[in-house]
């Protein structure tokens, strides 16, 4: 990596609009940042960071407005485009092949070659000096011959910032580069960060940490509901102004807000005590009848694990029980037989099968059920049934469910479990890309369920759901509770300070 002053760098944002479907995703994304500035990129769960960050990136197109880098307009049409212009981008999901060792990781579609020839001395030189880099943060194991498989997450983690550094980038976008790193190696990368900054280049920063805005951060910009509405200066602000600006003026929840409480008596349908998985760390939690426990906090801190656990499809440890009894599901089908039901929030990889009909798809955990000689009368009957129940608008059964709109096609994931009537229901962010008429539809049902009985978690990233149609929520953070609200607690304010880890809430 080079070490001298690089030319003077700037990258602006302007009204970018990237909608998917009748979903928009961003509205009007705006950032600049120039050489020597660290921008930090704020907003609650569905701002439009991903998505803003994701265009000046190239990984994804906007509909409409304009990337300018040294104030001349610029089209990515794809990341490696972005890159030839020395803007590289570090994300949490980790781009990384698993069978190829650090230094090929590194250097991959850029290796120094001589006559076509990669110069393997060079490489293996070069990924030492980076590794330099975190030295005394990392274990012995951690070589240029290593192999991805065989590094722990903050390893990987630390590979994937040294593979966009190896660009030697004049822009840098870290979105959430920190959520896999212990203390000394954030405190290392914070160090880096300042020398990066000293020498010209501008570096945009994504974290849910406060903290860790307020120690490297030179200016914020804050998304809200797909719109940049703030750029302000970190010094001249403070963390309880910042949520503020987050949160100002979201009153959607209020349209969702049902009037109905859980019972405190109510019978627990689910109880778990220290639970722990690979990311989920000493959880406790009570699920009574008819009531919708939501799941907050920014993405990937654990909740999809929780989730996945109570249906016995990742493993745990910890005690839980169903109905007062103890359960430890091992697979999926064990939580099936017990009355336990998962929906995805990825229905094209997890939830249906495209290339099957709307019927196979409905019918798919329950054919068993009508006999070894199939009564198909019956199969279509019941189907037919929970499609009008669900307002499932479609050209019959038999149409492939690849026809349906993802609103619709959620539909038919949730209806496949309500066939099998279960008595707790886990939902994965099942609204996540779905437009706004199907999600009306959606809540209705899930309003019918718990009325019912029925014992529903919810995870979603969209704060607004969680406000409206929870009787309590779960912020989760680092795979721990770090704040459970309800009544009078169960606010946008406390729900994003929580999730960004600010005590209290400047809205009460």
């Amino acid at each position: 990596m080079s070490q001298s002053t690089q030319p003077e760098v700037s990258l602006a944002a302007q009204h970018l609009v990237k909608r998917y479907g009748g979903v928009t995703a961003l509205a009007d994304g705006r950032l600049s940042v120039g050489a020597g500035d660290v921008l930090a990129l704020l907003g609650a769960n569905g701002s439009g960071k991903s998505t803003l960050t994701k265009i000046v990136t190239g990984v994804v197109a906007p509909d409409a407005g304009q990337i300018l880098l040294d104030d001349q307009p610029v089209h990515f049409p794809s990341p490696q485009a972005a890159r030839k212009l020395g803007i590289a981008a570090v994300y949490q999901e980790l781009s990384l092949i698993p069978d190829l060792s650090v230094a090929e990781n590194i250097w991959l579609a850029h290796e120094p070659l001589n006559r076509g020839f990669v110069r393997q001395r060079e490489v293996r030189e070069r990924t030492a000096s980076l590794l330099d880099l975190f030295d005394g943060t990392v274990s012995a194991r951690l070589q240029p011959d290593t192999t991805i498989a065989a590094l722990p997450p903050d390893e990987k983690q630390i590979v994937e910032i040294l593979k966009a550094i190896s660009l030697d980038p004049r822009v840098l976008i870290l979105d959430e580069a920190t959520a896999s790193l212990d203390a000394r190696q954030v405190t290392r990368l914070f160090d880096l960060i300042d020398r990066w900054r000293a020498r010209g280049k501008a570096l945009v920063f994504v974290s849910h940490r406060m903290e860790e805005i307020f120690r490297v951060a030179t200016r914020a910009t804050v998304l809200r509901s797909g719109q940049s509405v703030a750029d302000v200066s970190i010094a001249g602000t403070s963390a309880e102004k910042l949520v503020g600006l987050m949160i100002e003026g979201t009153t959607a929840s209020a349209q969702l807000r049902h009037d109905e409480i859980v019972q405190p008596d109510a019978p627990v349908r689910i109880a778990a005590t220290n639970l722990h998985t690979r990311t989920v760390r000493g959880l406790d939690l009570t699920l009574r009848q008819g009531e919708l426990l939501g799941l907050g906090g920014l993405q990937g801190q654990g909740q999809t694990d929780l989730l996945l656990a109570l249906f016995g499809a990742t493993p745990f440890s910890g005690t839980l029980t169903l109905d007062g009894q103890a359960v430890h599901f091992k697979h999926p089908r064990q939580a099936i037989r017990a009355g336990v039901a998962f929906v995805p929030g990825d229905r094209g990889a997890e939830g249906l099968l495209s290339v099957r009909s709307i019927l196979e798809n409905a019918q798919l955990p329950s054919w068993r059920r009508y006999g070894p000689i199939l009564n198909l009368r019956r199969a279509r009957e019941d189907a037919l049934e929970i499609a009008q129940s669900l307002k499932l608008k479609m050209a019959s059964l038999d149409a492939p469910v690849s026809s349906l709109s993802g609103g619709n096609a959620q539909k038919v994931v949730l209806g496949k479990w309500l066939l099998r009537q279960p008595q707790v229901l886990l939902l994965n962010d099942p609204t996540k890309g779905v437009d706004v008429g199907a999600k009306g539809d959606f809540y209705a049902i899930l309003r019918d369920l718990r009325a019912a009985g029925m014992a529903i978690v919810l995870y979603s990233s969209d704060d607004e759901e969680l406000l409206g149609l929870c009787d309590r929520v779960l912020v989760m953070r680092d795979g721990m509770i770090s704040a459970e609200l309800a009544g009078p607690t169960l606010t946008r304010d406390r729900l994003v300070a929580a999730s960004m880890s600010v005590s209290g809430g400047s809205h009460d």
